[in-house]
């Protein structure tokens, strides 16, 4: 299961969405897409309040984007390895995405290898996907 952080770990009023939203990703312990949370939680919540969510979420450290090989975006909830330090809130970790079952994780023990860049480029996040056949697919 994914880290248990509650709302108030990240100063965050309760309200019943980001509850239910937290819960989503605590459920899983993979990434979710926003329309994976409209279509779980769609009969409770407009997809504006989700999004807002969401971008709240991420704003505040308790999420993450995961780019989608397909050009688009999930969200994963971060655990102790994204708050190392004072404020050093990073996710310079890899990605997997299975092709059979199509969920994304993170693998915090595998580091995105140190890239030296061109004078002049500053680097402020880095990204990582490998696809192929996750564990429980094999």
């Amino acid at each position: 299961m994914s880290s248990n952080y509650s709302l108030t770990d990240f100063d965050l009023r309760s309200t019943p969405c980001r509850i239910d939203v937290l819960s989503s990703f605590q459920a899983v312990d993979f990434a979710l897409s926003q329309g994976d949370i409209e279509q779980k939680l769609s009969s409770q919540y407009d997809r504006v309040t989700i999004y807002r969510t969401l971008k709240t979420f991420l704003s505040s450290g308790l999420l993450h984007k995961v780019l989608d090989d397909n050009g688009g975006v999930k969200y994963a909830l971060c655990k102790e390895l994204c708050h190392q330090g004072d404020h050093n809130h990073q996710h310079d970790h890899v990605h997997f995405k299975c092709h059979k079952c199509g969920q994304t994780t993170c693998l915090e023990t595998v580091h995105i290898p140190t890239i030296v860049l061109p004078a002049g480029f500053v680097k402020q996040e880095s990204n990582l996907l490998i696809q192929g056949v996750c564990d429980s697919c094999r």
